[in-house]
């Protein structure tokens, strides 16, 4: 029943209405706006227009003009067409089903379930499915959590662990300041009802949803719901009531040192690689280079990713500036008629300077380095897109990336994140390589150690399982035997899954604001 809760929420996110705005820049001579020639004369006619101005950009008035569902649909096929990196492979499909009556009343419903239909159907070596990750988001939620952090909700990462039945749905970790940790509830606090319904077996056949999903997804701030939990470790369950609000998330967390006989280790836990990032990593790495360390261990395993700016950052604050001057960090490829792969230079560099996401820090600043020639990272299947790029763009500037956990999730691919009518489209539209050109790891990146995740320790505690495997593995080359796949052998499975997190898509991504 799990697998298919994780769907349905999925799919239930993309509910809602958004900012944003494009319109006919037909007559451009800039490659940005002509990339998108067939769909620029048919941008911003909606089915629901927008009044007012965009306060996410500069307070302009909306560009939305009266039309239909029908319009919406024609420029989204006319977009697919233009910048899709597999625009050739998109099937052929009838629109006229995709209808508000079809899709409970909702334009972006059924806008959403015609982007997808035109997403490629080819399959990965491996077999899964090439386009996993090309998906749509109300243009304002979108805003809202790339530029400032904030989503409606209780402040709580979700994981799956063993989908299949008897699953169970835990507490990965929980952001500082929010009603999660008001409620005291932390890392491995597994949710065994919602709102008197089970987390496992609470499933309506009449309307194919769970009844639980509203308790766990709010949509809107002073929702309140019930929750039964049973803590790691503890005796007995217990009930609390969530009250749902706006939640900044803290990107950056938990950064220390662990002394060591062989030097000083740094750790940070790095969650997410949204605008306010930015300061934080650069705040972090400058206080582990005044503490004088000799190695870091960069958390990444629940980082799905954001601006690839924000990792090419901290892929030069990691190596230094010898190793990664005049060196690409990311050079994208495109589809053969995408004018932007013909522009010099359409790569992404290591930035040396800040590039000022962040309204604490100054664009053009000098960022700190910490010159490492080795870095462990702790990854797993939530480990995706521009987390993997600043693997992969470290190991294409010769960093010894060292992996401990899991296989990373398989996403060398990214978009410019494009708004029509309040809902932008994250269509693939690039792949990228490193500055040794290589960018083939579209089924993830194996571990050096395969390590579960632990829960029954805080994440930067040196017991932690992938943690106390990086400290052993950087002591003598070596995987702890402790640390494998048997040690999570239980009486009802013969071994854990990796935890498939309950995240909405926007947080698997590797996004790119428009070339400069």
């Amino acid at each position: 029943m799990l697998t298919a809760l994780a769907s349905l929420t999925l799919t239930g996110l993309l509910l809602g209405c958004g900012g944003g705005g494009g319109g006919d820049d037909s007559g451009s001579d800039d490659p940005f706006v002509q990339r998108t020639a067939s769909a620029n004369s048919k941008a911003a006619i909606c089915a629901a227009p927008r009044s007012g101005n965009d306060p996410y950009n500069g307070n302009q008035p909306y560009p939305d003009r009266q039309g239909n569902i029908d319009n919406e649909k024609s420029w989204v096929k006319a977009f697919m067409g233009d910048i899709y990196l597999w625009y050739r492979e998109i099937p052929n499909v009838n629109a006229a089903p995709y209808t508000t009556a079809n899709y409970q009343g909702s334009v972006m419903y059924a806008l959403d379930s015609y982007f997808q239909a035109l997403k490629t159907r080819q399959t990965t070596t491996s077999g899964k499915s090439k386009d996993q990750f090309s998906f749509t988001y109300p243009t304002d939620q979108w805003d809202a959590l790339s530029q400032g952090g904030i989503t409606v909700g209780y402040g709580m990462q979700i994981g799956l662990l063993y989908v299949e039945s008897p699953g169970k749905a835990v507490i990965a970790y929980s952001d500082p300041n929010t009603p999660a940790t008001a409620a005291s509830i932390g890392r491995g606090a597994e949710i065994l009802a919602v709102d008197g319904g089970d987390v496992v077996l609470d499933y309506d056949s009449s309307t194919g949803d769970y009844t639980l999903n509203a308790g766990l997804y709010p949509s809107a701030e002073g929702e309140q719901h019930s929750f039964t939990l049973h803590d790691y470790g503890a005796s007995s369950n217990r009930n609390v009531t969530l009250t749902a609000q706006q939640v900044t998330s803290t990107p950056v967390q938990n950064v220390h040192t662990l002394d060591t006989p062989s030097g000083r280790v740094g750790y940070m836990l790095f969650n997410d690689h949204i605008a306010t990032a930015e300061g934080m990593l650069i705040n972090a790495v400058t206080a582990l280079g005044n503490a004088g360390i000799s190695d870091l261990v960069l958390d990444m395993r629940y980082n799905g990713g954001g601006y690839l700016d924000i990792a090419s950052e901290l892929g030069y604050m990691i190596a230094g500036s010898a190793r990664t001057s005049g060196k690409v960090f990311e050079k994208l490829s495109f589809n053969d008629k995408n004018p932007l792969a013909q522009v010099d230079g359409i790569a992404t560099p290591f930035h040396a300077a800040a590039v000022g996401f962040d309204p604490s820090v100054s664009s053009g600043s000098s960022l700190p380095s910490l010159s490492l020639q080795r870095l462990f990272v702790l990854a797993g299947p939530g480990t995706c897109s521009a987390s993997e790029a600043v693997i992969n763009g470290l190991r294409g500037v010769n960093v010894d990336v060292v992996l401990i956990g899991d296989t990373t999730c398989g996403k060398p691919y990214g978009f410019f994140p494009t708004d029509n009518c309040g809902l932008s489209y994250f269509a693939i539209e690039f792949a990228g390589v490193n500055a040794l050109g290589f960018g083939d790891y579209a089924d993830g990146f194996a571990p050096n150690c395969a390590v579960d995740d632990d829960l029954g320790h805080a994440l930067g505690d040196p017991n932690e399982a992938l943690l106390a495997t990086a400290l052993s593995y950087r002591s003598n080359g070596s995987c702890a035997v402790t640390a494998s796949r048997a040690a999570s052998f239980d009486e009802t499975h013969a071994a854990r899954e990796p935890m498939k997190l309950l995240r909405s898509p926007l947080r698997e991504n590797r996004i790119l604001g428009r070339p400069k």
